[in-house]
């Protein structure tokens, strides 16, 4: 790795290795890479998630796999949290012990430490290096507050609190006391991730820069809130956009091809992502609907379908339904036959729709997707959660119809559509992603173990 001996700096990135987090903080480091061709990236996640994000190599970033802290002889039962578990208590050790087997390896010290936000306790590890700590933030601008306020919140509204009410905050009035992020008000608080997530919001302000996977124009206002709250707040994305995409799109299932044959804004996307699948009984309940709607529709979906969908549902809808294991999503979203996505609220599905100019139907499930969901039919009003928060046959029509045959439906499109045009301007040359980038670029390369 010529690139990556030759170096003059070394930057260590410290990923959380679930759900998507380690992709887009790769895509912002192989961005930071390409700006900065003198450094190079250590990129420190568990070996499962190097393997599945790092498809090729990139000359001057390298991973090295961290601990997962499961204990030997480990088998997954089924529970998704339980791995989650035993890598938060390794942490930070895991992270120091791996940083010092880098720095040995390479025979060069770290310059500046990028971590995603989770993890609080990268300002200790750049305070002992004395080098500048960079957070940066996956998922919305609005969760990002809410999780900087979790104990204003806990006191104005107790934990596990029964009643449900408005949030006390301007710009919030429109999001509950159940649209929060498990944690921050209910559930076993004291779990690792709520407690991980608790001292983010405290020790965040100690970083030399915040920096976030979202555009000034999304939530201004809350953005301004933001920038009040730290040194240096930036937002450089979507990370999708400005990252170098591969010129050449997977589609052997013939997505394309397939949503190429349908008209314009009439077929139903569905994509729940990597990790989640509705239970049998939603499951049954949104095929039901697809059948009675008759709707075209596109459905990526993990493991067997024969299995998982209703029998006879895949020979009864064949002439109107593709199903496939894998789809390349955003170019599926920004093609013109699609007219709604159905996902799971995630804060990447939110940038892939307004990319695609396509209004969502959220189920969520866990993590931010409740707020976003919220935010995205109440606030921004281009997309609808479901009655009830789960698919039932009589919600999911209704729903569909809303968005594919009502002039409410054109509206939202129209909604979506304001900030496909503003996202499109924000990573532009001189757009406000590219500009805050660039501060970014300097904040990295200037970096020489001592802070500005």
């Amino acid at each position: 790795m010529e690139g990556y001996k030759n170096a003059s700096k070394h930057i260590a990135v410290l990923a959380f290795p679930f759900g998507t987090h380690a992709v887009p903080l790769l895509n912002i480091t192989r961005q930071l890479s390409d700006a900065c061709p003198d450094t190079m990236f250590s990129f420190l996640s568990t070996q499962q998630s190097n393997n599945s994000t790092f498809s090729k190599n990139h000359d001057k970033i390298k991973p090295f796999n961290v601990w997962d802290g499961l204990p030997e002889g480990y088998s997954f039962r089924g529970n998704p949290y339980e791995p989650v578990d035993y890598f938060l208590k390794a942490v930070p050790g895991s992270f120091i012990k791996a940083i010092d087997a880098v720095v040995s390896e390479t025979g060069k010290p770290i310059d500046c430490l990028i971590t995603d936000a989770f993890y609080a306790f990268g300002a200790d590890i750049a305070d002992e290096l004395n080098i500048p700590w960079v957070a940066v933030w996956l998922s919305g601008p609005r969760a990002l507050f809410l999780h900087l306020q979790t104990d204003v919140i806990r006191q104005h509204v107790g934990i596990n609190n029964p009643e449900d009410k408005p949030l006390d905050f301007p710009e919030f009035s429109g999001i509950r006391v159940t649209d929060l992020p498990n944690g921050i008000a209910s559930g076993d608080i004291d779990a690792p991730m709520p407690a991980l997530l608790h001292k983010m919001g405290v020790s965040l302000s100690r970083a030399t820069a915040i920096v976030a996977n979202s555009y000034e124009e999304l939530d201004s206002t809350v953005v301004n809130m933001l920038k009040l709250r730290f040194s240096m707040f930036l937002n450089v994305g979507p990370f999708t956009l400005v990252s170098i995409s591969s010129s050449t799109v997977d589609d052997s299932h013939g997505c394309l091809d397939w949503v190429s044959k349908h008209e314009a804004a009439s077929v139903v996307y569905i994509g729940f992502g990597s990790s989640i699948t509705p239970p049998p009984h939603e499951l049954q309940a949104l095929c039901e609907a697809l059948e009675e709607c008759e709707f075209p529709f596109l459905w990526s979906l993990r493991g067997n379908p024969e299995k998982q969908l209703p029998q006879g549902f895949l020979e009864r809808t064949g002439s109107k339904g593709k199903i496939v294991p894998w789809a390349p999503q955003q170019q599926i979203l920004e093609h013109p036959s699609v007219g709604v996505f159905v996902c799971h609220g995630g804060w990447n599905s939110v940038l892939e729709s307004i990319k695609g100019n396509v209004p969502m139907i959220c189920r969520p499930f866990f993590g931010d997707q409740q707020l976003n969901t919220r935010t995205v039919d109440v606030v921004w009003g281009f997309g609808l959660g479901l009655e009830g928060g789960t698919f039932t046959k009589e919600g999911a029509k209704k729903a569909l119809k809303l968005i594919l045959c009502s002039q409410e439906g054109k509206k939202m499109r129209e909604k979506i559509r304001v900030q496909k045009e503003l996202v499109g301007k924000a990573v532009k040359p001189n757009g406000s992603s590219t500009e805050n980038f660039k501060t970014l670029v300097k904040l990295v390369s200037n970096t020489c173990h001592q802070v500005d």
